[in-house]
């Protein structure tokens, strides 16, 4: 047998649990959630949603990375993928030091190449390729920056500080991202652009969604909307708009308002109606197909996973979809699936998000939950299921 689901999510939870003396309903009081769910997560029996997740951490005064075991640090060692990380915070911390003498950057344009090469990398699943490449890019870039500090120049630096948040975010490194998005948002004012300014208060409220702090995370999306109103009329305001009611719409069904869930995803459909498929605008995939990933998401947050699952399989992928937003899809209708016993189906999902961006589905939380609770269910699956456990991190 593998080693995973002995150390799921809800173990983990049990284990803080007992740490601090308190009964299964005590916690349940304190965090406001279902009986039934919690002791059920607890075993293993399903797995652990967002929701509760977040729920538990704050009830237990820790991080959702506590609950959740992230970063999960003996995955990373064995893709020599932490040896990555270093770097990447050093290179962050460099940000107000002025220009490296030791370093001559290249002309801007051929940054700007390599930071749009990063994002497309990053989009892929390529996330070792991108990790490697991303300190050195980031160092010549801050030291033009400050060299000949231009517009562009501002805007190419918050561009990769914005890369190191979607890597250190896929990898568990909650922290550095954070830190990634303050420099982002340090970049993005010297560069003067209200869209980029919009994008950096959702990917922020993304972070307090997360976490659970709804309330926070809904106000840096109305900052960010307030943001874009300063922006010129544009195609480019419109696809960070409509991005932002996704943002919104997956917060409100988190904290399970579905009128304001359906209001922000019919906004971002209405949206997505002028934009069309807009996959390559600040590489947001933004359009009609994310309008409907994004309902199946809402869907899920508010529990109604037959519903969920129903609408998930009706979504057809781009040709040009970006393989890490296809590998996301496939997790959340995956866990669907399993809340509604289509415990075929859900396998299945997940290996269409192992093929789809592998190195994030093997760090994706919502993977390793979905696949926990399966083995729990302790049914006839493929001779594959336990290779694909190996494969997660036994």
């Amino acid at each position: 047998m593998h080693s995973l689901p002995n150390n799921h999510t809800g173990a983990r939870i049990k284990r803080l649990r007992l740490e601090r003396h308190l009964l299964q309903r005590d916690v349940c009081t304190l965090a406001q959630v279902s009986y039934s769910t919690y002791t059920k997560t607890e075993q293993g029996v399903i797995p652990a949603s967002p929701h509760l997740i977040a729920a538990v951490a704050r009830a237990f005064g820790v991080s959702v990375a506590t609950v959740t075991g992230q970063p999960y640090a003996t995955e990373l060692r064995a893709d020599q993928l932490d040896v990555l990380i270093r770097p990447i915070r050093e290179a962050l911390d460099l940000y107000d030091l002025g220009a490296d003498p030791d370093i001559t950057p290249r002309a801007h344009q051929l940054l700007t190449d390599d930071a749009e090469a990063l994002l497309v990398a990053v989009r892929a699943g390529e996330i070792k390729q991108t990790a490697g490449i991303l300190p050195g890019l980031l160092q010549e870039a801050t030291t033009a920056a400050h060299l000949a500090p231009r517009r562009d120049g501002w805007l190419l630096l918050a561009s990769l500080y914005r890369t190191a948040y979607d890597v250190c975010s896929k990898l568990g490194y909650y922290d550095l991202a954070a830190l990634a998005l303050a420099r982002m948002d340090w970049a993005a004012e010297r560069g003067s652009d209200a869209v980029v300014g919009g994008m950096y208060r959702y990917m922020r409220a993304l972070t307090y969604l997360r976490d659970g702090e709804y309330r926070t995370g809904q106000r840096l999306v109305q900052l960010g909307l307030s943001t874009l109103e300063q922006a010129e009329p544009s195609r480019e305001r419109e696809v960070v708009t409509g991005q932002l009611h996704l943002g919104a719409a997956v917060m409100a069904g988190r904290s399970k308002d579905r009128a304001a869930a359906d209001d922000h995803l019919d906004e971002a459909d209405r949206i997505a109606a002028g934009t069309g498929e807009a996959v390559s605008v600040h590489w947001l995939a933004f359009g009609p197909t994310n309008v409907r990933v994004h309902r199946v998401s809402v869907l899920a947050e508010l529990d109604e996973y037959g519903q969920a699952a129903q609408v998930g399989r009706g979504v057809a992928m781009p040709s040009d979809w970006p393989a890490s937003r296809q590998s996301h899809h496939y997790a959340e209708l995956a866990r669907a699936q399993l809340w509604t016993g289509q415990l075929d189906d859900s396998f299945q999902n997940l290996l269409r998000a192992r093929k789809s961006a592998p190195q994030q589905a093997r760090y994706h939380q919502t993977v390793r939950e979905t696949y926990a609770g399966l083995e729990a269910a302790r049914r006839q699956l493929p001779n594959s299921f336990l290779s694909y456990g190996s494969w997660l991190g036994a």
